[in-house]
């Protein structure tokens, strides 16, 4: 039997086979669900989670998600950016996929086009242009998270309705039309933080002169201010004994039990707390020190650690300060989530273990352990600029406009182990004198 196949037809079948050949990661993927989306966690590095029809999610190591589209155009692989979930949920990024995909068979590039769509109606002139040339310029000195705030807070509440226009030819009038529509569905708050950014893109248009002054200025008293939060917090010295003996009776997770132990005795934010590597502390110092990548504001921050809070650290290194099999260099958390040790906990964690042990979120949260030492310490006649300062609380005043993260620190060291001592006698249920400051 003659097998052999003509020279014309073996070419045709060699370019369809060409075409077939997929390399393992573009091979077929199950569709992603909603679930799966909402409980990815982050890893070290980004990775990807793919849908259908070239959709996929990628997500980086702070936990942002974005959602992207490759297509294949002109011989080329592209991607598009189809926006941020959850704002973007699972269905509203596929029928955005799906649009795009009529366009490609048509025979249109969608990229070509939607750069064409930037450029119209003021171009690099428009608000959206500039906006995310600020964000861009300036995203290094904020936290990741903060960015990602600021970004979804334009592409939900601002562009739609601003984007697009030439920036200097937005007046405040139109400003607060937007506000009032954000405001309008009980996001007042939002409303007055939109505002905020509003006026920081302004300003740098001005800086870079696209525009010649910044309109929010005007929206001055135009909306109602939105009522200050607290964050919930026990500060009544009784009943900081109470949940001291609460936490120290905890069952669950040892690292978690662990984390709640030590948050009253440094009262630094919970994600400062979770995010801790072993290589930020220094026992013989007795100091902890938060790196300002980590810090709200950005500035190092220094943890004096009394007695007590490096007891309950050397309680817990064995268990967690040690390598990762097969990635020795990969920061060691002390405070690992409990399914992986390459991830801190969750930012849920503590506030989970207060609701186990009775304390409603009305009443206690990993925050309040900063209030509850705020409010004790100033009671108790502490320095008001040492006690901002350990809260890393940094002064925004001209005089103060370079924040000196060791500033008060003998002081501070002093305070910390005097806190950390009348903890101590609250939990025992001893009738407590005030701990005053002494003199050095």
């Amino acid at each position: 039997m003659n097998l052999s196949v003509p020279l014309e037809s073996a070419s045709k079948l060699g370019q369809l086979w060409g075409q077939l050949v997929v390399t393992e990661k573009e091979l077929p993927q199950m569709a992603l669900t909603d679930t799966e989306i909402r409980k990815a966690k982050p890893k070290l590095k980004t990775f990807k989670m793919f849908d259908r029809d070239g959709l996929y999610i990628e997500i980086s190591p702070k936990g942002g998600k974005w959602w992207r589209w490759k297509y294949h155009h002109g011989g080329k692989e592209n991607r598009l950016s189809l926006g941020v979930y959850p704002e973007v949920g699972l269905k509203s990024a596929r029928d955005r996929c799906f649009v795009l995909r009529q366009k490609l068979a048509e025979g249109i590039d969608p990229g070509v086009v939607r750069k064409a769509e930037k450029q119209s109606l003021g171009g690099g002139d428009s608000f959206e242009a500039i906006a995310r040339e600020w964000v861009g310029k300036f995203a290094s000195t904020w936290s990741a998270s903060h960015g990602d705030r600021i970004l979804i807070r334009f592409e939900k509440d601002v562009f739609p309705w601003l984007g697009r226009r030439p920036i200097a030819e937005i007046k405040a009038a139109d400003l607060l039309a937007v506000m009032r529509r954000i405001a309008s569905r009980g996001a007042l708050e939002t409303a007055h933080r939109a505002i905020q950014s509003c006026g920081q893109v302004f300003r740098y248009a001005v800086a870079t002169s696209r525009a010649d002054r910044d309109p929010t200025g005007d929206l001055r008293g135009s909306m109602p201010t939105p009522k200050e939060k607290h964050h919930a917090s026990i500060t009544e010295p009784r009943r900081v004994g109470e949940l001291l003996r609460a936490i120290d009776g905890y069952e669950g997770f040892f690292v978690t039990k662990c984390a709640l132990r030590l948050a009253p005795l440094v009262f630094v934010r919970p994600g400062e707390l979770r995010q801790a590597v072993w290589s930020e502390f220094d026992f013989d110092a007795a100091e902890w020190r938060i790196p300002g990548e980590r810090m709200k504001m950005r500035e190092q921050h220094i943890v004096p650690l009394s007695r007590q809070a490096i007891e309950i650290l050397r309680e817990l290194e064995p268990m967690t300060n040690r390598p990762l099999q097969g990635k020795p260099d990969a920061p060691r958390y002390v405070f690992p989530g409990g399914q992986s040790r390459e991830r801190p906990m969750s930012n849920n964690a503590v506030l989970a273990a207060l609701r186990r042990m009775g304390y409603p979120k009305e009443e206690m949260t990993g925050h309040g352990f900063r209030s509850m030492a705020s409010t004790l310490l100033h009671e108790k006649g502490w320095n008001h600029q040492a006690i901002e300062r350990q809260l890393a609380h940094a002064e925004r005043n001209a005089v103060s406009a370079a924040y000196n993260y060791a500033e008060h620190l003998p002081e501070r060291r002093k305070m910390m182990q005097a806190w950390s001592d009348y903890l101590d006698k609250l939990k025992l249920n001893f009738n407590v004198i005030p701990f005053l400051k002494t003199a050095t």
